[in-house]
């Protein structure tokens, strides 16, 4: 990783979250189908995940499944369920070996059993690992994180667990899919689009939003690396002004 050399060691953003957006187009472009470019971007998922786990990246979020694409032609959908269930099945002693803990956010009650049986697998045997957290965002919306969120809390209320008073930004913290993990402070999007696309609404209020043309398939190694030092070089102001963040 003779690249990395360039980055500051003291300034790795702990949670790195990541729209993968642009397999299809990419494919396209070579005249394959669909399908193809989502196998290729399988490549860059393995790739980013050594990458950040070198770096010293603590959480890496991959928004892999939306709610909305279950919308997509069942052909899709399918493939891309098999594609899902293969790579974890072939990952798992990589993560094993690597001290990667799986961890997955989003309705995974709308998986297949087999895909939803092998994902609850690899979480549980890699429960233990420490060195790198890759939270895969599977049939994962974040407006219908927080209805589920907003409803779990209003069900405490009713029963008397809580007042009104009680519902601060800490709370809905903890009722949402990430609890237990830290706020992005990088979110990558690739495919040359600009917009969230109802990821991670709430969680990315101060992240540093690095857009690229890069389609997933093409993003890998050296382009991770350019997004992180890009974030290295930015004054993080949460809302303050420069002079704030300055005087501490």
């Amino acid at each position: 990783m003779s690249v990395a050399h360039s980055l500051d060691p003291q300034c790795i953003p702990r949670h790195v979250a990541i729209i993968m957006d642009g397999n299809g187009r990419w494919a396209k472009r070579q005249h394959k189908p669909r399908l193809y470019g989502h196998k290729v971007g399988v490549d860059s998922v393995q790739e980013i995940v050594e990458c950040a786990t070198e770096l010293g990246v603590e959480v890496l979020t991959l928004y892999a499944f939306s709610t909305e694409n279950w919308k997509r032609p069942a052909d899709e959908v399918g493939g891309l369920m098999g594609l899902l269930k293969n790579y974890l099945q072939k990952e798992l002693n990589r993560m094993l070996k690597n001290n990667i803990r799986l961890t997955c956010i989003g309705n995974i009650e709308k998986l297949p059993s087999d895909v939803r049986e092998v994902l609850e697998k690899t979480m549980a045997e890699t429960a233990k690992n420490s060195k790198l957290t890759l939270n895969l965002a599977l049939s994962y919306g974040g407006r219908s994180e927080m209805v589920h969120a907003i409803r779990n809390i209003a069900e405490e209320a009713r029963a008397g667990k809580l007042a009104t008073e009680d519902i601060d930004e800490k709370l809905i913290d903890s009722h949402l899919y990430t609890a237990g993990l830290p706020d992005p402070d990088l979110l990558i999007r690739t495919g040359g689009e600009a917009r969230l696309s109802n990821f991670l609404l709430w969680q990315a209020s101060y992240a540093e939003i690095y857009f690229t043309d890069m389609m997933w398939p093409e993003f890998r190694e050296a382009a991770f690396i350019q997004a992180v030092k890009e974030y290295q070089g930015r004054e993080r102001r949460f809302g303050q002004t420069s002079d704030q963040v300055k005087s501490g």
